[in-house]
């Protein structure tokens, strides 16, 4: 699983005209599951999310996490996380799982995220959305769990 984690002041979801969900401070995480994933990347890649210690403290030190700041989650799903390139420029998405695979995981890492810290929103899984954010930094970390 791939996740790409963005420290926001702000974040929204749209679909079309339409607002879906939003958050003031936290996290914006994009996560991508590839058809090779299992459980124990849903609970390396929540576990590594929530304690992810990228605000900070009153120094200016990156040593706070979202639980902390009393934050937000917003969590969409994003299986362009795993496009290749390296030949050719249109991306290919072969290591990407199909949507049937995908969701439970996505799903079980939204749960596994809520079980930790309840603030948590997400996206529609498989819909063309909008999102709007504010990166606060930038701030901006690529996650993977371990293979």
């Amino acid at each position: 699983m791939r996740a790409l984690v963005q420290r926001v002041t702000a974040a929204e979801v749209w679909i079309g005209a339409t607002r879906v969900t939003g958050i003031g401070q936290g996290l914006l995480v994009f996560v991508g599951v590839s058809a090779d994933d299992t459980e124990r990347d849903v609970s390396w890649l929540s576990d590594k999310v929530i304690h992810l210690r990228i605000f900070p403290d009153s120094g200016g030190k990156m040593s706070k996490d979202v639980m902390s700041v009393d934050g937000s989650l917003l969590i969409v799903s994003q299986f362009t996380l795993y496009g290749e390139v390296k030949k050719g420029r249109r991306p290919d998405f072969a290591a990407a799982a199909s949507g049937p695979v995908a969701r439970p995981l996505y799903d079980n890492f939204v749960q596994a995220c809520r079980a930790q810290w309840g603030r948590v929103e997400t996206g529609v899984f498989a819909e063309d959305m909008d999102i709007q954010l504010v990166n606060s930094g930038p701030v901006t970390v690529w996650l993977e769990s371990p293979r």
